[in-house]
């Protein structure tokens, strides 16, 4: 089980992909903040299992998921299999003792995030684990392969993220659990200049905004994503797509023009055609071209994240086109 981008509707959403990595970097805050205040807050076996609306998504969902991976249950009041499945994961998510936290969406009620999701059927369960979605299974699922892959998720959470759940005492009074509250990083004023400035359509603003955090902290996850985002998205302002895709097919041995089709493939959602094509090309090219092409695509691997399985393997690819 790899955790995925949270990348709504199938394409590339950068806003999404920041707020992922962004959630993945601040579940090590959260856990650290935790610890400074004395341990985990304890929570009531009522706060397991939660109604989740899309005002509450962010706060409910995204943000939790930072301490705790998080089950989402789309449903409908009318939908059969719905009734066999819900009450399962409810009495799992009791039986598992904080090391999930049950969401309940209704999708009749929350029609976007149903759409946002790309759901074409329900019952459906995801996990948002650290701001990254994973689909666990669509349709009625028996108890064993729902515990299998509840098991899998608690690992992933665990091993990759550090997230052990929550601690729940049964003597606790039931009420809303909110996630810890993070300090403030030195650099969350560029950071959220930068976002401004990205959603202004500010382009520029906003890579001066990341590279001026980067010159203090060249390792700082969030700005290296937010500058490759920022460049991609600049490199295809004004770009005639119809003319870039039809010089990229006329002049398959233009390093230039397959770099710039790449581009516009990723932000069309194409993630695994942009990186098939940088891969082709380097198996083309040799020297400066084959370098300027390799570059490319390590730019394009941190704005998909590390942790996608297509980045995963178009690496393993990369590196056999290289040697």
């Amino acid at each position: 089980m790899q955790p995925r981008n949270m990348s709504m509707s199938g394409v590339v959403d950068l806003a999404a992909v920041k707020a992922a990595q962004e959630a993945k970097a601040k579940a090590e805050q959260t856990r650290a903040e935790t610890a400074r205040q004395g341990g985990t807050r304890a929570v009531s076996p009522a706060d397991l299992v939660i109604d989740v609306d899309e005002a509450g998504f962010e706060r409910d969902v995204l943000e939790r998921s930072a301490e705790v991976p998080v089950v989402i249950d789309f449903w409908a009041e009318w939908c059969q299999p719905c009734k066999q499945l819900s009450p399962v994961l409810e009495r799992l998510a009791v039986e598992y003792n904080g090391r999930f936290l049950l969401a309940k969406i209704d999708v009749d009620a929350n029609q976007m995030l149903m759409q946002q999701f790309g759901i074409q059927g329900i019952p459906a369960v995801f996990a948002v684990v650290a701001g990254q979605a994973l689909p666990l299974f669509q349709g009625a699922a028996g108890e064993q392969q729902i515990r299998q892959t509840l098991d899998q998720l608690v690992q992933v959470a665990e091993e990759r993220f550090g997230l052990t759940g929550l601690t729940v005492d049964p003597d606790a009074e039931p009420g809303e659990a909110q996630p810890a509250e993070v300090p403030a990083g030195p650099y969350d004023a560029l950071l959220e200049a930068a976002v401004q400035a990205l959603d202004a359509g500010d382009l520029g603003g906003a890579v001066r905004a990341y590279q001026n955090v980067l010159s203090d902290d060249p390792g700082n996850t969030e700005a290296k994503l937010g500058l490759a985002q920022a460049e991609l998205l600049q490199r295809v302002q004004g770009a005639d797509p119809a003319q870039v895709r039809k010089e990229a097919a006329g002049k398959p041995g233009d390093v230039q023009a397959q770099i710039a089709a790449a581009d516009l493939d990723l932000v069309g959602g194409h993630v695994e055609d942009a990186f098939g094509r940088l891969i082709e090309t380097v198996r083309r090219t040799a020297g400066e071209d084959r370098d300027a092409v390799r570059r490319r695509l390590l730019e394009l691997f941190e704005v998909v994240g590390a942790d996608d399985p297509r980045v995963v393997g178009a690496r393993r690819a990369l590196a056999r086109a290289l040697f």
